[in-house]
């Protein structure tokens, strides 16, 4: 059965002021998912170890227990591998990951290696911070170029009121890197998916990107 990497951020602050880390929806829905169609799911970050969740994200809503404990172990990314051991790699938001993520030169090696070998890349809501600077494998171009994807858009960003206390807005950082970003209604499941490229606009997006890379996955065995 298919193999899905999931890599989650590390990093737990805004600023003083402003906890952060993964989106836990984006996670354990996901998650859930991939492990429901029998795939084998490993769990991975930049620093290993816990995880930390956005407080936000466990607001009024009964935790996936199972997932909690998943994310006190996380493997490191050295320790997770390289791409030939998986069929696709999945990135969940949060607003850590405009932090750690999108500075990460492992995760983007990890990322142009996926891709070179034409495994499913997917990624929602922040996930997509990710592919910033990131380089395709042999070729003068960001990942994105050309691609068209979908993040958690400009808009979102200024209704959440975050935007100023983030290093860059994603939906704009992505089109200057060559992205073709198409984007919905604040809020709307929203999915986009170009050829071995899945991604999801926002939290409400997470149950639909985990079901276009089932689709994608099950059309390849």
């Amino acid at each position: 059965m298919p193999k899905v990497l999931i890599v989650v951020t590390s990093h737990s602050e805004i600023d003083p002021e402003h906890k952060t880390g993964l989106w836990l929806e984006e996670y354990s829905i996901p998650r859930k998912a991939f492990r429901d169609a029998g795939f084998d799911v490993v769990t991975a970050s930049p620093n290993g170890g816990q995880a930390p969740l956005d407080p936000r994200s466990l607001e009024g809503v009964q935790p996936d227990q199972d997932a909690v404990a998943e994310l006190a172990r996380t493997l490191t990314l050295q320790e997770a591998g390289d791409a030939s051991q998986y069929d696709a790699i999945f990135l969940p938001g949060g607003h850590g990951t405009m932090f750690d993520l999108a500075g990460n030169q492992p995760i983007k090696t990890l990322l142009s290696e996926f891709d070179a070998q034409g495994k499913i890349v997917a990624a929602v809501c922040h996930g997509p911070a990710a592919f910033v600077d990131a380089i395709k494998a042999a070729e003068p171009h960001t990942l994105v170029h050309g691609r068209r994807i979908t993040c958690f858009t400009d808009a979102e960003e200024r209704a959440v009121k975050l935007d100023a206390l983030m290093p860059f807005l994603l939906e704009s950082k992505l089109r200057e890197q060559g992205a073709n970003v198409v984007t919905a209604a604040d809020w709307a499941d929203h999915v986009e998916v170009d050829g071995n490229w899945i991604t999801g606009q926002n939290p409400q997006s997470s149950g639909s990107t985990a079901k276009a890379v089932i689709n994608a996955l099950k059309a390849r065995v």
